[in-house]
């Protein structure tokens, strides 16, 4: 008799963890042993939100803490959709496996947030991927009824399976969409910890208006229209006062520069910045001594640069800042010229472009009753709409060591270099 995929979901869940934002959850006593397993013990040791806690002193939680807050709303999530009718198409190995992927998505998560996220280094999602097939991670999460190849290929999308399995799809879908297990938990997490009220959300309601799609995950009818609208508001305002405040943008910049700087002088190799924890970074940095560590350690003790500029990105004019390797090139132009018309020196190395990461607010929900996409639905929020957030969210910004600060601010040729460009720009 083949077993019902709606017990994997109830049956065995004994082992308690108390968490301050959801209360109880409960894994199964093999899920627990997966929580305290070396790769997952490494999590404990990377802020979810970096140097955010210099802005916000209560932002200290962890990566550990936001990956069991995914498998809770994860394993809700699948209740829900089963007994609405998902059951159909699951299997007992695969709720399980999916099970493993919410609680161990972020297994190979860089350390310092997304400080490493433009490098040039293969995606947190492949190193997750490895992680899961490798021990001891392999072997517990079988022992956890889960197979280790279906859940490593639900985190990384480029493992093969995806086009050949309706399953592996589904799951994919779940916990990589608008109303997914990972964003539902970071914003209410992260808004509570920093304590600002912009990311909380009514989550038994979102999942009341949730229905399952075989190919698109799911779908919501029209109730549920403003928990999606309310999730876009609350990831913009997110993004706009927390993550990409500016100090905070200041030291992830400071951060990107250092390692740049290490990779291409061959200071660090890229197989160095696997698998480190935030301290760990640090301290390798430390190791390489100099210009290198000099801003990492300005960052460890907040002494961030100042922002000296901001201006709004304009993709016919900026588009060369988008590549990290060659926005380097162009902070020594923009310093040079600087250094020129304020007749004082400015080294490039205490000059930085900053250009956030691409980020996007994600629509493509489909709203059954009304039998249109979200984007096109009764909503407020059109494709438009979305855009116009995302657009006022790209700026540019110029940080400079503290001790340019002064000369910056009293040289009236400072706007006119960046608004109408220059050498900096070619």
């Amino acid at each position: 008799m083949t077993e019902d995929p709606r017990s994997s979901l109830t049956e065995g869940f004994t082992y308690p963890i108390r968490d301050p934002l959801w209360g109880h959850i409960y894994l199964t006593p093999a899920l627990a042993a997966i929580t305290r397993s070396a790769p997952f013990m490494r999590l404990y040791r990377i802020f979810q939100l970096g140097p955010v806690y210099n802005v916000y002193p209560g932002a200290t939680h962890t990566r550990a803490v936001h990956s069991i807050g995914v498998y809770y709303l994860g394993r809700r999530l699948l209740q829900n959709l089963a007994e609405k009718g998902a059951a159909e198409w699951l299997s007992a190995e695969g709720v399980r496996s999916f099970l493993c992927a919410c609680l161990l998505h972020d297994l190979g998560h860089f350390p310092y947030t997304h400080s490493l996220k433009e490098l040039p280094l293969e995606s947190h999602e492949a190193l997750t991927g490895r992680l899961i097939l490798s021990e001891p991670v392999r072997s517990m999460a079988g022992a956890a009824g889960a197979d280790p190849e279906l859940t490593a290929a639900i985190v990384d999308k480029a493992l093969p399976g995806g086009e050949g399995s309706g399953e592996l799809r589904f799951y994919r879908k779940l916990l990589s969409g608008v109303l997914d297990p990972d964003k539902l938990d970071y914003l209410n997490r992260d808004a509570r910890f920093c304590g600002v009220p912009y990311g909380a959300q009514d989550v038994d309601f979102i999942l009341s208006r949730l229905y399952p799609h075989r190919e698109r995950g799911v779908d919501i009818d029209s109730r549920g229209i403003p928990s999606v609208e309310s999730i876009l508001f609350s990831k913009y305002l997110m993004y706009r006062t927390v993550y990409w405040h500016h100090a905070v943008r200041s030291a992830t910049a400071m951060i990107k520069k250092a390692l740049i700087r290490g990779l291409e002088t061959g200071q660090l190799g890229a197989e160095e910045l696997y698998n480190l924890d935030d301290q760990g970074l640090f301290n390798l940095m430390e190791t390489r001594g100099g210009d290198l560590f000099s801003l990492a350690a300005g960052v460890r003790e907040g002494a961030f640069y100042r922002m000296a500029a901001e201006i709004p990105f304009d993709p016919r004019r900026h588009r060369a800042l988008l590549d990290i390797g060659s926005r380097s090139r162009r902070e020594n132009a923009l310093a040079a010229e600087l250094s020129g018309k304020l007749g004082g020196k400015i080294p490039g190395e205490e000059l930085i472009i900053d250009m956030p990461e691409p980020f996007s607010l994600e629509t493509g929900l489909y709203v059954r009753n009304e039998d249109r996409y979200f984007t096109r639905s009764s909503s407020a929020f059109t494709a438009e709409t979305a855009q116009s957030f995302v657009k006022s969210l790209y700026v540019i910004r110029i940080f400079t060591h503290p001790r340019h600060g002064e000369a910056l601010e009293s040289g009236k040729e400072l706007d006119g270099i960046l608004h109408l460009g220059g050498k900096w720009l070619e």
